[in-house]
């Protein structure tokens, strides 16, 4: 009997779709297999998937996932927060607070996801060395 996880590595390699590879990014799986974990801790990537085997080291998600990071924050929070002011005229100190803790909170919980979409990302395009087989 064949083994399944070597199965499911060979058929991934030969479509490398970017939707899925993307999605498992962003859940922090493996983009290949979807299964195993893509990242140990936080931000640091692990250097293969402990279920298909695939290797993690090519990946150069570098400051990528901060840039996205601050790009989408930002471009939530401003008009947010200018639609808040101009609405209800809060007290200064209110109104950083919120908007202090809403940013913090959404870069905190976008980073580490927009880092395994992009190394999703890289993988479906075999970028870097995960084009060579």
């Amino acid at each position: 009997m064949p083994d399944q996880s070597a199965e499911i590595s060979h058929i991934e390699t030969e479509q490398r779709t970017l939707t899925p590879a993307l999605l498992r990014g962003w859940r922090r799986k493996c983009p290949n297999c979807g299964a195993g974990p893509l990242l140990k801790g936080y931000l640091k990537v692990n250097d293969g998937c402990s279920v298909c085997r695939e290797d993690f080291t090519p990946q150069r998600a570098d400051d990528g996932p901060a840039y996205m990071t601050i790009l989408i924050v930002g471009h939530l929070m401003a008009p947010m927060l200018h639609f808040v002011f101009v609405t209800w005229r809060p007290e200064p100190l209110t109104l950083f607070t919120i908007f202090a803790v809403g940013c913090v909170g959404l870069s905190l919980y976008l980073l580490p996801r927009l880092k395994g979409a992009l190394i999703g990302f890289q993988w479906a395009k075999g970028m870097g060395g995960f084009g060579d087989d």
